[in-house]
């Protein structure tokens, strides 16, 4: 991979080329500003002067430019609208032919002028970047900040494509109104959302989306599972390869595998309490036993990254078997009267997590035109479990033996999860289809950004990220930085970590604080939700229907939540006022949890409950997005990716979490409640102070 200079150059129109930012020249510039200050030459108030009106003079010439395109291209697609308006009087089937074509040849520069728009945008960011690194400054937030809230502003043409949206507008609605429409007297104005035949107006559409940074419900629930998104394939030999390497009901068996596993985790909460009591245990002891499936997790999610390397069939084979072996033994855990069988039936569980196996899945074998919605797919596979999995144990209130093995609130989980995965053990036999490991996609892209005629596959290429924070964007990004001034990365510099140690070393102060943010908001949803049985009980007297109903309604919350914050709230804010405002409102919700008072009602701690595990939710979706961005390009790909990293934070965060509760337990359950609601207090308030102190690199 080239660094983003190369790609510049590579990737330039060439009767354009005068007009895209000079980066080489600028980068030889900040480098300079460094000797100079060194050297005494130049006061920083000197630099910072001559660096903005560098920028300036770059940000003007490129904006003029794309103002005088715009006029061109608003010139032809007047001249069309009159000529359309003749063929509407004296209607000619080749004379509309030959309009059609050319508003798709409109259409076609109009891709490249977006084109264009996104390197310069993508240098003018990264420059920033690398100006506020060299020297330590907050110059970025300045310079946008400023820039951006100017009535004159010209960075706003650049980063908000100002004036472009209305050609977008005109030419989309010609080129649809051209299409047979059937006689029908209506416009794309009174059918917005209607799906529009011509493949130019999805790609322009495709465009303006990753020049705006608009997010949907889908990119934001995809977000959640830090699922590698790459550049979509620029051949059609290369969509080929992966049509080949995909199989949609191995994808379904991954999703209903990430499903089951999340009712298995959640379906003994409501009732793990009274097993534990049962087996002589404390009440507080269910901090153990629902926490030892994630101490196991710790070390499953590792060997499965691995042995996704070379197979995805086996590792799902082995985690369907050891969790069926599990929930056996998590149930006749009962009759044995055992607490060492029930706990080591849920390290078994844990140790059967192939989670990181249904990532990689999703990652390495989905085509990419599908991978976002696959990735919300997985996520909501999750959140679905979480609610089905308390409202499950609420229904499972039966008692009754068979052949000296009984059936109860208690074991009922353990012998329905056994019996769900043996069925998917069988379905995954059947059905399961390896993917073609042999297969070698090509690296190499053909630009499309040429003067030349091209076809439309290839103008697709790249189309489906956001300009502004696209996966290869950002790659080049990371290497560029580490190699600082060097045109070209050293070799390791691009292969992905082969350790815990080496990927750590990868790790920046932004990314750490990301990791800190995901440990604090699954501490947090563990304590609530582990403790809830043995909370509500003590303070309200709930039984397990209650318990497992108030659990599902919180579980329930997940997708409508993400769909708020994903279709219209994270259009309106950043991801970090996002990720700062829901640190903040998470915190309320702990401090509200608090018992203060000699008394404590139920309507006190639901409304916590809800602020607490709304705000996690949105904060888990921000977090993960940002922890996308700030991350190396190491961490994108091999076993020890970014994926892996969140998980053991968030698997740590579990485990410390349920440890807590049954360490405070044997203070009593009096005082349960507010012991394990201070470390989320503590915590919660330093991750918010390492993102103040670290809010200016979070872009």
């Amino acid at each position: 991979m080239v660094n983003f200079g190369k790609k510049l150059m590579a990737d330039q129109i060439p009767e354009w080329k005068g007009y895209y930012i000079n980066y080489k020249l600028m980068k030889k510039k900040v480098k300079q500003y460094g000797q100079q200050l060194q050297q005494g030459e130049k006061d920083r108030r000197r630099v910072l002067k001559d660096f903005s009106k560098m920028l300036d003079d770059q940000i003007e010439k490129i904006v003029l430019f794309l103002l005088e395109q715009q006029g061109m291209l608003a010139s032809r697609i007047e001249k069309l609208g009159k000529q359309r308006a003749i063929l509407q009087e004296q209607p000619d089937i080749s004379g509309i032919a030959e309009l059609r074509e050319a508003y798709r040849e409109v259409g076609l520069d109009l891709i490249k002028l977006l084109k264009f728009v996104d390197l310069n945008a993508t240098g003018i960011r990264k420059i920033l970047k690398k100006f506020d690194k060299r020297f330590g400054y907050r110059f970025t937030d300045y310079y946008v900040t400023s820039r951006s809230n100017h009535p004159y502003s010209q960075l706003q043409q650049v980063f908000k494509h100002v004036g472009v949206g209305a050609v977008v507008g005109a030419l989309s609605r010609n080129l649809a109104e051209l299409q047979e429409r059937q006689g029908s007297y209506l416009s794309i104005y009174d059918q917005p959302s209607s799906a529009l035949k011509d493949p130019i107006i999805d790609m322009i559409n495709s465009s303006v989306d990753k020049l705006t940074r608009s997010t949907n419900f889908l990119r934001f629930l995809g977000q959640h599972a830090l699922i590698a998104h790459e550049e979509s394939p620029s051949t059609a030999g290369e969509e080929e390869i992966e049509d080949q390497k995909y199989h949609f009901m191995s994808l379904m068996l991954n999703l209903v595998n990430t499903f089951l596993y999340m009712v298995n985790t959640y379906i003994i909460v409501p009732t793990a309490d009274d097993y534990s009591v049962s087996l002589g245990a404390a009440s507080t002891v269910c901090g153990v036993v629902i926490g030892s499936m994630a101490v196991a997790q710790i070390f499953s999610s590792v060997y499965f990254s691995a042995w996704s390397n070379k197979s995805y069939f086996k590792p799902l084979i082995f985690s369907s078997i050891v969790l069926f072996l599990g929930n056996v033994c998590y149930a006749i855990a009962y009759d044995m009267k055992s607490l060492t069988v029930l706990i080591i039936g849920r390290l078994l569980c844990g140790m059967g997590s192939a989670r990181a196996v249904n990532r990689r899945y999703i990652s390495d074998c989905v085509p990419a035109r599908i991978r976002m919605q696959a990735s919300a797919g997985f996520v909501s596979a999750s959140a679905l479990g979480m609610a089905c999995g308390p409202a499950l144990a609420g229904l499972l209130q039966w008692k009754f033996k068979i052949y000296m093995i009984t059936f109860n609130q208690a074991t009922l989980p353990g012998w329905v999860m056994a019996v769900a995965w043996l069925l998917y053990l069988v379905w995954l036999s059947i059905s399961f289809k390896e993917p073609n490991r042999a297969t070698e996609v090509n690296d190499a892209t053909q630009n499309p950004a040429t003067g030349q005629r091209v076809d439309i596959g290839q103008l697709e290429n790249g189309l489906a990220q956001p300009l502004l924070t696209d996966s290869e964007n950002k790659q080049n990004e990371d290497e560029d930085e580490e190699i600082d001034d060097s045109e070209e990365a050293a070799e390791d510099s691009r292969k992905p970590a082969t350790s815990i140690g080496s990927a750590y070393r990868l790790l920046t102060p932004s990314v750490k604080v990301q990791l800190l943010i995901y440990f604090m908001l699954k501490y947090a949803m563990e304590i609530l939700l582990s403790e809830s049985s043995v909370i509500t009980n003590h303070y309200f007297s709930w039984n397990t229907s209650a318990v497992a109903i108030f659990l599902a309604i919180l579980g329930l919350t997940v997708l409508p939540v993400n769909a708020v914050v994903g279709t219209y709230i994270s259009n309106m804010f950043e991801d970090r006022q996002l990720l700062m405002v829901s640190q903040i409102t998470l915190l309320v919700g702990i401090i509200f949890s608090f018992k203060v008072t000699s008394t404590y009602s139920a309507v006190q701690y639901v409304a916590s409950a809800l602020i607490t595990f709304v705000s996690a939710e949105v904060l888990e979706g921000v977090n993960l997005s940002l922890l996308s961005s700030v991350m190396s390009s190491r961490l994108s790909r091999g076993t020890y990716n970014g994926g892996l990293l969140s998980t053991e934070a968030g698997t740590l965060a579990r485990v410390v979490a349920d440890c807590t509760i049954t360490a405070a337990g044997y203070l009593g359950v009096g005082k349960l409640l507010n012991i394990t609601l201070l470390p989320s207090l503590v915590i919660c308030a330093a991750s918010i102070t390492c993102t103040f102190l670290t809010y200016n690199s979070l872009f």
